[in-house]
């Protein structure tokens, strides 16, 4: 058998203590174990709430707080609370964009609070584009389900990762990246969006620019934008200063 002489101080010299190699991967394996047990152990701390609640349909007639909404008493829920028929139709289209999204958050959908999932619809018109945005709060996976769709993310790199998406074919933008959908056919265009937060936000980079009363001087310094384009991009948003 191989053996192994590990130092060992005894009375302020160094004698070679002789130890089998095996008893050495029988303590390395139970400290991995004891680490993977750890890891497990945090792991479903997380999730503690979902272990002991089925789950916890929102209040949306009680307070909305940091933490969401409050649960409604289990009496109080029904059937109605789990389904929601707001994607079945398309939503209406903006002019601006030329695109409409229909969201199936806590706020429309009471019965995800708590689950970490929520859906949305996109129709885009031809032409239509949904703007740079992003999600703060969750990451997003999206599937064409007619038309073509032009779709993209940036990462914190500044690396752009983009490609033309054709039916049945999906899409993950990792949370927190900007990333856009754009119509690339002729002819009308829906996906459908699922996201890992029962209320994933959403800041759109024009409308934080451009739709508020941010002073056009400090805007034109931070986005080497002049004059002109500044205010012209407030008037069609809605800006003012």
């Amino acid at each position: 058998m191989c053996i192994n002489v590990i130092p060992l101080y005894i009375n302020g010299s160094i004698s070679p203590l002789v130890a089998p190699t095996k008893n050495i991967d029988q303590l390395l394996q139970r400290k991995m174990i004891l680490y993977i047990f750890v890891i497990f152990s945090v792991l479903s701390s997380s999730s503690s709430y979902a272990a002991v609640n089925d789950f916890c349909v929102a209040d949306l007639s009680g307070p909305d707080g940091p933490a969401g909404y409050s649960c409604k008493k289990p009496d109080t829920v029904s059937v109605n609370d789990f389904v929601y028929s707001g994607l079945g139709s398309p939503g209406n289209i903006s002019k601006l964009i030329k695109a409409a999204v229909t969201p199936a958050f806590v706020d429309q959908f009471p019965g995800v609070n708590g689950l970490g999932i929520s859906l949305a619809r996109l129709d885009l018109a031809v032409g239509g584009v949904i703007p740079m945005h992003t999600h703060p709060g969750a990451s997003e996976v999206l599937i064409v389900v007619q038309g073509s769709i032009c779709a993209g993310f940036i990462t914190s790199a500044n690396v752009v990762y983009f490609k033309s998406l054709r039916k049945g074919d999906i899409m993950v933008f990792p949370q927190g990246l900007l990333h856009f959908q754009i119509n690339a056919g002729g002819t009308p265009a829906l996906a459908f969006v699922s996201f890992s937060s029962a209320r994933p936000g959403l800041q759109i980079l024009d409308f934080a620019l451009f739709a508020n009363d941010l002073p056009s001087e400090i805007i034109e310094m931070v986005t080497f934008l002049d004059d002109a384009q500044v205010k012209k991009l407030k008037k069609v948003l809605g800006g003012t200063n």
